[in-house]
């Protein structure tokens, strides 16, 4: 084994160096189109050509949202677009099939918890640390009711082939054709806050005697009162059938429903990772103990939230989104986060093809057609977008944007070359997808997108011109993951970037069609060619 993980880091090393050395040889120059110029360069002319972008507004359909990495529930009142509720139905998990709660178990209490998105932000009094939520909307209460859900979130699709996952969306439709039945929903109703508002204080759990035993990071921490539900639910069928294996149960137990209303037309929003760890139902109960003549045991059982899982999205924007024009462009973009909407990019008048005259004579101008040579040497391409700023003065702005191959459904090669960085997402990507840059007052101003490679591979490798989307971005790092579905495809895009379905922020940009001409879109490429 180890030889041939010596063997592994040989090749690995030897790939690598490899990598380097093709990539060495391949480029003449790699720098930025503010380091090399006419100035400093003594064998190169460094110039930049500016090219328009005609781009326009595509409005989304309903969205897959089963299965996402994380979910909202709530209510968001965004300041343009409008409203947003987001509920949720979640099929539940057993941490034990076939469980044992020994001879007479009888519920204590029962907790559910899902921790919120949170950082530390210092200590507070007493030395308890104080908290700061992230990824909360609004500030409003909302009424959250926690059905038992009695519709069976089925895993595989009945009409696709064998072993095909099942979609569900934002709509809760299953196909185009069918839905989820509302009233299947809510059935036995377990809980009920008529005010519901997240809260960025720790947790302290105590014992009997009033003595702090463990603390939770700010979450939903609901203790339900309803235990005869539970007791009847889950204890009382020890040793039948529908706890004996998974499938027996998510078709006995099919879930919950968690059910979010506005309060006088406000709410909060909230994002929640229904697959962290802490993130369960705790059952405490107490049973006769195996010794006779001793206390009875105290002791817990969890149920998780994990198998199937969707967001159900209700839009009522007050700001109608259509569709923009694919011929002349828009003046302006509107990009919407959830089942809201995202823009399209045509680079150099692209046809149906990508093809254009416009193209062709960029092509012509950076490389000899007859031996395939370099004459100009790409540096740098930019695309560049402008905030909006009257339209978003009380916007929530999105810090990143994905741009993406929209054809193709995946990131440009640029999105690949630049660093990633899982522990800080909003530093992760940060050369090829730039994040807003904004006032001092922290109003947006415009997004910078470094697409050099991108550039290159159309001008001297013939790639396809394709059509680019242009997306909110909740977190950079999920673009490596498969995108997901639209549910009526249309003949530019029939899947939608993860990171957008899951984050409520929004955007409206200066379009090609803007009246202030210094604020459209573009694209700029910085070039060098050697001086004759």
């Amino acid at each position: 084994m180890k030889m041939n993980k010596n063997l592994l880091h040989l090749v690995f090393g030897a790939c690598l160096l490899a990598i380097l050395f093709v990539s060495c040889e391949t480029e003449f120059v790699s720098l930025d189109s503010d380091v090399l110029n006419n100035n400093n360069a003594t064998n190169f002319d460094s110039n930049s050509e500016r090219f328009d972008i005609k781009a326009y507004t595509k409005l989304l359909d309903p969205i897959q949202t089963s299965n996402l990495p994380i979910y909202s529930l709530g209510v968001y009142n965004d300041p343009f677009y409008g409203q947003t509720t987001a509920s949720v139905v979640t099929q539940i998990t057993s941490s034990t099939l076939d469980p044992s709660f020994g001879v007479n178990p009888v519920l204590d209490s029962v907790v559910l918890t899902i921790p919120y998105f949170s950082r530390s932000v210092g200590v507070g009094e007493d030395n308890v640390l104080e908290f700061e939520l992230d990824s909360v909307f609004g500030s409003d209460p909302i009424k959250l009711s926690i059905y038992e859900n009695n519709f069976f979130l089925r895993s595989f699709d009945p009409n696709l082939g064998l072993n095909e996952q099942q979609s569900y969306y934002s709509n809760g439709a299953t196909s185009e054709s069918d839905f989820i039945d509302p009233s299947s929903l809510e059935g036995s109703l377990i809980h009920v806050a008529d005010e519901f508002v997240p809260n960025n204080n720790l947790i302290q759990l105590e014992n009997e005697e009033g003595e702090t035993i463990e603390t939770v990071n700010p979450s939903v921490r609901i203790k339900f009162t309803n235990l005869e539900f539970w007791q009847s639910k889950i204890l009382d069928m020890q040793g039948e059938p529908e706890l004996s294996n998974q499938s027996n149960f998510n078709n006995y137990f099919r879930g919950l429903y968690f059910k979010a209303e506005a309060i006088n037309g406000i709410g909060n929003l909230m994002l929640l990772n229904l697959n962290q760890a802490d993130a369960n139902i705790t059952l405490f109960y107490k049973r006769d103990p195996i010794t006779e003549g001793n206390d009875r045991e105290a002791t817990t059982f969890t149920l998780t939230f994990s198998g199937n899982r969707v967001n159900l999205l209700t839009n009522d924007f007050t700001f109608p989104v259509a569709d923009g024009d694919p011929n002349n462009g828009d003046e302006q973009l509107f990009l919407k986060g959830g089942q809201g909407s995202l823009a399209v990019l045509n680079l150099f008048d692209g046809d149906t093809e990508g093809n254009s005259t416009i193209l062709e004579n960029l092509r012509n101008d950076f490389k000899n057609e007859d031996d395939n040579t370099k004459k100009r040497l790409v540096n740098e391409a930019h695309l560049v977008v402008y905030v909006d700023q009257p339209a978003t003065a009380n916007l929530v702005e999105p810090q990143r944007l994905f741009l993406y191959d929209l054809t193709n459904n995946r990131p440009l090669l640029d999105y690949f070359q630049d660093n990633n960085n899982n522990t800080f997402p909003q530093a992760s990507i940060i050369n090829h997808l730039g994040p807003l840059q904004t006032t001092e007052d922290n109003n947006g101003i415009k997004y910078r997108f470094r697409i050099t490679e991108h550039i290159r591979n159309i001008i001297f490798n013939d790639s396809t011109n394709v059509k680019l989307g242009l997306s909110v971005s909740g977190n950079v790092n999920l673009e490596t993951i498969s995108q997901y579905n639209v549910l009526s495809p249309s003949n530019e895009f029939n899947k939608i970037p993860l990171s957008s379905s899951i984050t409520p922020r929004s955007t409206v940009l200066h379009g090609n069609q803007s009246p202030i001409a210094e604020k459209r879109l573009y694209l700029e490429i910085f070039y060098t060619e050697p001086e004759n």
